[in-house]
């Protein structure tokens, strides 16, 4: 909460630790710096628990490749929706401190690479054959934070609306199989 309130700069380990109750060494004890906290939060957040699965063992990610081409569609609107509600705080702090640090610019990239691995996964699910690089960086961009951030944030769309927009567009730009 702190650090999609405050921002990156304005969030200290001083604060987080006041906010939950424990000695700052406990903080950094268990999660090391400022930066490792918010990976594991932003970890949490992207698959919704603390079970260490990864997003593409999930029963959710798994529904991309099961039933009708609607059911699949139906599934990756929802999984992504689901995602950016729970990220695209963090994405924006990302975002805000890369430029000023160079662990967090780090992060940044190897997010985007992973977020791009898992639309690849995910797509090629949806279509039964491995996606192009056009296919997968087109749907990529569309999934992304800032199109999340765009429609819900900036233009006050509900996460439901958003929802059933991506269910739609991916329609009509998802390839048949």
């Amino acid at each position: 909460r702190l650090f999609t309130t405050r921002g990156w700069a304005a969030t200290g380990m001083r604060d987080i630790a006041r906010e939950a109750g424990v000695a700052t060494e406990t903080v950094y004890a268990h999660f090391g710096s400022k930066t490792g906290l918010l990976q594991k939060v932003i970890d949490i957040a992207v698959v919704g628990d603390e079970a260490a699965v990864p997003l593409a063992d999930r029963s959710q990610f798994a529904a991309l490749g099961q039933g009708s081409r609607a059911d699949r569609i139906a599934a990756a609107a929802k999984l992504v929706t689901e995602v950016n509600t729970r990220t695209a705080g963090f994405a924006k702090v990302i975002r805000q401190a890369a430029p000023t640090d160079e662990e967090m610019a780090e992060t940044l990239e190897a997010t985007r690479g992973r977020q791009r691995r898992d639309v690849a996964a995910g797509l090629a699910l949806l279509i039964g054959r491995t996606p192009t690089a056009a296919e997968r960086d087109g749907i990529w961009a569309l999934m992304s934070h800032e199109v999340y951030l765009l429609l819900v944030e900036s233009s006050g769309w509900s996460p439901e609306q958003y929802e059933a927009w991506m269910a739609e567009t991916l329609e009509s730009v998802v390839p048949s199989e």
